[in-house]
């Protein structure tokens, strides 16, 4: 297996390659040149394995450059029983009316990132020996909310590695600020940027491309890479996890394999659903792709009105702040894939997004959107209506963001009568959002405090996540805050 730039494909590199180096030169995303078939009988022996299982032959069929078992060593320390509170590592809690709840944050940090960044540092180390790269690796991260976390657990005192993240200082929620800004270890760095995630993103971006500043790194002896989905080391343990729900609903009787399933994901930069689309094109039995959005609805226009990208209107900071996004990356992978790898076309649409901010897909483009994606959006009362209504009729308790995918998924059925099965990313803890959840269950909860988690706890009768509770007490390490114009002054941290 291949990978290629998606503004560039004559630049071809292993796995191995494509992970250690994070993001392609000139700024395009490494993509795989095929996506391998998932058999019927391959299905089958993935219904008796357990996740790590899973996860290890789903990565398999596209990281050639590893060994079954470096993947399924790697797969076994990173979804440890311990890390993920049992052998269920991404359980399927099933609802009314054929909605099965995809819980993928029983991790570390109580988000769905974990399920690949608990992944990456195993992936980024073995491709940094496998490219006999000796120089320390700096990951650089621009976080919305939980990928930071996420990052800074997964790579905190992992040998050969720093890592840098960077997080829109009014854009969190207070319990992801407090998860990033405890973090321990002694190669880890946290820093507020004075804008919003796009300005954190896009100032990440402008560092791994400016050569002064690679020129710099190099001969302090680092290389950067990625833990942002741009990475396809974070990208491909994703794709797992939808196979896996797939063979628990076959398993316990929900559906019959080869049944077809919609899967519904809240989005913001593009990565997760992107992963879903992924396996659907291997051959997973998926229907309609459902892109959630909050009030930050570029992609529900981008969907719904045209093929028509336009990240000129207002931001807004919303109760589900990992989604507060107007530049989603990873959709540039999709724009490669589906115009058949026409990396001249993506090159020139990716630059008219950074001159104009905007751009219009191809005529013939806008069907093959619309075969696969549906897309809708809501804002924080229609999410916070949808967290009471659902706690209050069926006794779950959803996130701000997951609350967003079951609103919208509940607007898709009515408007077009599609009654197929579907699997619903639950994407964080609703403890992590204390203040917002509490509010739409009617009660004011001090979200300056961990005592906030008791309070939802009392309030829900549901139990804290231990990740959370062992927050009690810590003391900040990291207070820097800097201007997004000014991102290049923190690099001196990494040296």
């Amino acid at each position: 297996m291949e990978y290629v730039s998606s503004r560039d494909k004559g630049l071809r590199v292993s796995a191995a390659q494509a992970i250690a180096a994070g993001i392609a030169p000139g700024g395009g995303l490494f993509c795989p040149t095929e996506f391998p078939a998932l058999s019927a009988d391959e299905m089958q022996a993935l219904l008796g394995m357990d996740y790590k299982g899973r996860a290890a032959h789903i990565l398999g069929k596209f990281l050639t450059d590893f060994s079954t078992e470096e993947l399924t060593g790697f797969a076994a320390k990173a979804y440890a029983d311990e890390k993920f509170g049992g052998p269920d590592t991404a359980p399927v809690k099933s609802l009314a009316d054929g909605v099965h709840m995809l819980e993928l944050w029983h991790g570390p940090t109580c988000a769905f990132k974990d399920m690949a960044l608990q992944m990456l540092p195993h992936l980024l180390t073995a491709s940094l020996r496998k490219t006999g790269e000796t120089r320390t690796c700096c990951i650089l991260v621009a976080t919305s909310g939980d990928t930071g976390k996420a990052a800074l657990e997964g790579f905190a005192d992992v040998p050969g590695t720093k890592i840098m993240v960077y997080y829109p200082v009014d854009g969190v929620s207070p319990m992801q600020k407090l998860q990033m800004v405890t973090q321990q270890g002694q190669n880890v760095e946290v820093v507020a940027i004075e804008g919003n995630f796009d300005d954190a993103q896009s100032a990440v971006k402008r560092i791994f491309t400016d050569a002064d500043v690679i020129r710099r790194m190099n001969d302090a002896g680092c290389i950067f890479s990625s833990a942002n989905s741009i990475n396809w080391g974070r990208l491909a343990p994703q794709i797992a996890y939808y196979v896996s729900a797939y063979c628990d609903l076959v398993t316990t009787g929900k559906i019959a394999m080869g049944d077809p399933v919609n899967v519904c994901v809240p989005t913001g930069n593009f990565g997760n659903i992107l992963a879903a689309y992924i396996a659907k094109q291997m051959g997973l039995p998926v229907g309609k792709l459902v892109c959630a959005s909050n009030q930050n609805n570029v992609l529900t226009d981008f969907f719904r009105q045209g093929g028509v990208y336009d990240r000129n209107r207002p931001f807004y900071t919303t109760d589900s702040p990992s989604m507060d996004i107007l530049i989603s990356s990873n959709l540039e992978r999709l724009l490669f894939y589906i115009s058949g790898q026409n990396d001249v076309m993506v090159r020139e649409l990716m630059e008219e997004l950074a001159r104009d901010g905007r751009y219009t897909l191809p005529a013939d483009l806008r069907d093959k959107l619309a075969a696969d994606f549906d897309a809708g959006c809501c804002d924080d009362a229609q999410t916070a209506e949808t967290i009471r209504r659902i706690f209050e009729t069926q006794g779950y308790l959803l996130d701000t963001h997951t609350a967003v995918a079951v609103k919208v998924y509940a607007d898709y059925r009515a408007r077009t009568g599609d009654s197929a099965p579907v699997i619903i990313a639950s994407t964080a803890s609703p403890f992590k959002f204390c203040g917002p959840v509490a509010a739409a269950l009617g009660k004011t909860v001090d979200t300056t405090s961990v005592s906030q988690l008791d309070a939802l706890a009392s309030l829900t009768g549901q139990p804290i996540p231990a990740p959370l509770a062992a927050l009690a007490g810590k003391t900040p390490r990291f207070d820097r805050v800097v201007r997004k114009d000014d991102i290049l002054s923190t690099l001196d941290l990494l040296l």
